[in-house]
């Protein structure tokens, strides 16, 4: 959902700057993510199944799809399966680049994206070993999934896309933190170096308040930078959801494994949800703006 989401505000917010729309950049620009999306799920689940086997207190957002320690699938099927997919994203880049919108720049933001997805877990660099993963997958997904969406409609990049999404990073990041609390032992003794490994979960709890705090303490700015008022509005409105988060951690969730569960999944409402309420704003101004 995060990923058409996502791809669908890049898209609205070009279109709000008055830019034309191209169904095909939009169609290919999704096979392109969604492939992406789905080649880093199989990739993780193969490539972090010894962190998985060891992880005692998984829950319905952590610890991986739990098919390949349960020996429901095959690891080498997960492997060939990511790998299919990965061939199928970069054919779809080389199409996007070729065609749909010709140049050097459309390829080097989507094999960028695709790259950071594949060594998120992928040996050698297995950036979420290092404490490198929370933000490698913050500048993919919340970052880059616009930026590319924007720019495949668009043919060029502005300041606006990124100030819109800046709030969303911060979701995005703690909503990291919140899914690795119940994985953190078995990291640990798989050498899986977590932020919440790394700092430890007491520090990684002040983070993640101090993550939401920031998505919401940075709209003035962002309005300053010209970041319209709706979608500052659009942001704002979910505020009670993000104090009630911030509540959960005081309350100590994060330490709690009976409440891991609800933890990470308000925390994934909380960023899809920032996302839509953007993507609606987006959509309201553009139908004013044809109105006028």
């Amino acid at each position: 959902m995060g990923g058409f989401i996502l791809n669908l505000l890049g898209v609205a917010i070009a279109i709000y700057s008055g830019k034309s729309f191209n169904l095909a950049a939009l169609i290919w620009g999704q096979i392109a993510i969604t492939s992406t999306q789905l080649m880093t799920h199989y990739c993780n689940d193969y490539f972090d199944l010894e962190a998985d086997r060891l992880n005692p207190t998984p829950t319905n957002w952590s610890g991986g799809s739990r098919m390949l320690p349960e020996g429901k699938l095959a690891p080498k099927v997960a492997l060939r399966i990511a790998l299919a997919l990965a061939a199928i994203a970069f054919a779809v880049n080389l199409i996007l680049s070729i065609f749909i919108r010709p140049g050097l720049a459309t390829f080097v933001l989507l094999v960028s994206m695709q790259l950071l997805a594949w060594f998120y877990s992928a040996p050698p660099l297995r950036l979420h070993s290092h404490g490198l993963g929370e933000l490698t997958t913050t500048l993919a997904v919340t970052l880059m999934t616009p930026l590319t969406a924007y720019y495949l409609q668009a043919g060029m990049l502005t300041w606006l896309p990124v100030l819109a999404v800046i709030p969303l990073c911060c979701y995005q990041f703690a909503m990291l933190l919140s899914i690795e609390f119940p994985d953190a032992e078995g990291d640990q003794l798989a050498g899986k170096g977590t932020l919440v490994v790394k700092l430890g979960a007491a520090s990684s709890a002040r983070l993640y308040v101090t993550l939401l705090l920031l998505a919401l303490g940075v709209l003035p700015l962002l309005l300053l930078g010209g970041l319209p008022r709706l979608i500052a509005v659009a942001i704002a409105a979910l505020c009670p959801l993000t104090f009630w988060q911030i509540w959960r951690i005081y309350r100590g969730d994060w330490h709690d494994l009976k409440r891991w569960n609800g933890l990470g999944f308000y925390s994934i409402v909380l960023l899809v949800a920032t996302s839509a309420a953007e993507l609606v704003a987006f959509v309201i101004l553009i139908g004013d703006s044809k109105l006028s």
